[in-house]
């Protein structure tokens, strides 16, 4: 399949949190990577990208980058910053959205300076998301083989998890191995649900149940 500049986000809960994730911490600074999260969720799941929502997308992007900005040390807010701005380059599309998966890249690789495993192995599915999508040199950075090395890491922190395994899938199948792919959406229909994030948890899972659909007809 021919790569297109764009992620699907982190995207990402990209992302790729589980639950417990909000007992992790009363501080303010979570507090505030919650509210994204959970806009995040809403403007990528339940509603279609119009124009406004593209405006509350490009407004979220602006709120994520000011909590990472204030808390550089927090692997959470940067991961989440990253997440928003790879949606917003998916939503965006074209080479114009190479700068903001570039930055996400910056901020992802800088999460993970501070806690690689943070997330449940959020930051490596991410990376992984973005080599896998964005066209490779002399256009992009992407890259198969450093994908599916970051995919790997992910997985062995998270094996269990739905992102993850739904990235992995989307993955293969995109590199023709469509029944090692479906091996993998199933394991992300296996995974625990996601009891504090049930909009990501519901829209990720029927995007996991079309990519079941999509391999059994091929």
């Amino acid at each position: 399949m021919t790569k297109l500049l764009k992620t699907t986000a982190i995207l990402i809960g990209l992302v790729f949190v589980q639950p417990g994730f909000a007992g992790v911490s009363q501080s303010a600074e979570l507090d505030e990577v919650r509210e994204i999260q959970y806009e995040w969720a809403r403007l990528y799941y339940m509603d279609e990208f119009k124009n406004k929502n593209y405006r509350e997308l490009q407004a979220l992007a602006r709120r994520a980058n000011m909590v990472s900005h204030d808390n550089p040390q927090s692997a959470e807010a940067l991961v989440w910053d990253a997440i928003v701005l790879s949606t917003l380059a998916e939503k965006k599309g074209g080479i114009g959205a190479l700068s903001l998966v570039k930055e996400a890249k910056l901020k992802l690789e800088q999460a993970e300076a501070i806690d690689p495993t943070v997330l449940g192995g959020s930051v490596y599915a991410s990376l992984g998301s973005l080599y896998s999508k964005v066209p490779g040199w002399p256009i992009g950075f992407g890259s198969d083989k450093k994908a599916e090395r970051y995919f790997k890491k992910a997985l062995a922190i998270n094996p269990q998890g739905l992102d993850i395994n739904y990235f992995f899938a989307e993955y293969l199948a995109d590199n023709g191995q469509d029944r090692l792919a479906l091996e993998y959406v199933e394991k992300a229909l296996q995974a625990p649900q996601m009891m504090d994030r049930p909009l990501a948890d519901k829209g990720r899972r029927q995007q996991a149940l079309k990519l079941r659909q999509q391999l059994g007809d091929s």
